[in-house]
């Protein structure tokens, strides 16, 4: 399927500007920060979002396409598989990696906003987010809207699949993972992405985010009718499942 892009509000956006100058090395520093298990937490949000045989599946947010390519990777050809994201420089180098895997043909790209998706009522069977809702809901004023707009283009019974940064009841994991992202991903990130900003707010956005039941309520308030939860890393790492 040929990339589709639609055209996004003019009007720039802090985290908008922000993940349009990093896509060059951001494959990279996930890579490197989180010691290469994030491609395995990836796989494991694919095969949540596979695992009530999907019509219709769209990964909101998808960056770089890397949740989007492993569901196509785990997906049989019946199922529609469509990323979006705000970031043009994200899409297209989405765009060259499901080419560079042969699956160009089975994903299609678009370029929107989560704010007013463009999609039917009801059109989606499964919703994956991958590390991407922390920038739909941490300290954001459009979260409300950003969940309405999920749970309206589920339907019924619709899955939302969601794998992100967590908070381990551990205190000493928790204090660990916290040290880790002050002193390591944050200065990692900037070395090679030469952006001190982004990974200012990255770091920041990870180690205050929050704790898995405070998301299950937050869902559970936006409609869902249930949630679960199952940690990663010792919890530092957190894979939800919200059912419309």
């Amino acid at each position: 399927m040929a990339m589709e892009r639609h055209k996004p509000s003019q009007k720039s956006e802090p985290l908008q500007d922000m993940f349009t100058e990093v896509p060059p090395s951001y494959d990279l520093i996930n890579r490197v920060v989180s010691l290469g298990m994030d491609k395995q937490w990836r796989k494991l949000a694919a095969a949540a979002c596979l695992a009530e045989n999907p019509q219709r599946i769209l990964d909101l947010g998808c960056g770089t396409g890397d949740l989007t390519i492993s569901i196509a990777r785990l997906a049989g050809e019946h199922v529609e598989i469509t990323g979006l994201d705000y970031s043009l420089p994200m899409l297209e180098r989405a765009r060259e990696k499901a080419a560079r895997a042969g699956l160009e043909k089975r994903v299609k790209f678009i370029n929107g906003k989560a704010t007013s998706l463009p999609f039917p009522d009801g059109y989606f069977n499964c919703v994956g987010i991958s590390f991407a809702f922390r920038n739909l809901s941490y300290k954001n004023p459009v979260r409300a809207p950003h969940l309405a707009e999920v749970l309206r283009v589920l339907g019924p019974g619709g899955r939302c699949v969601i794998v992100e940064s967590s908070q381990p009841e551990n205190r000493v994991i928790r204090a660990l993972f916290h040290f880790y992202m002050r002193t390591v991903g944050q200065p990692v990130g900037t070395i090679i992405s030469a952006n001190r900003g982004a990974y200012r707010y990255l770091a920041e956005s990870m180690t205050r985010f929050y704790t898995p039941a405070e998301v299950r309520e937050m869902l559970l308030s936006a409609g869902f009718s249930s949630v679960s939860y199952r940690p990663l890393l010792l919890g530092a790492v957190g894979l939800h499942v919200a059912i419309r």
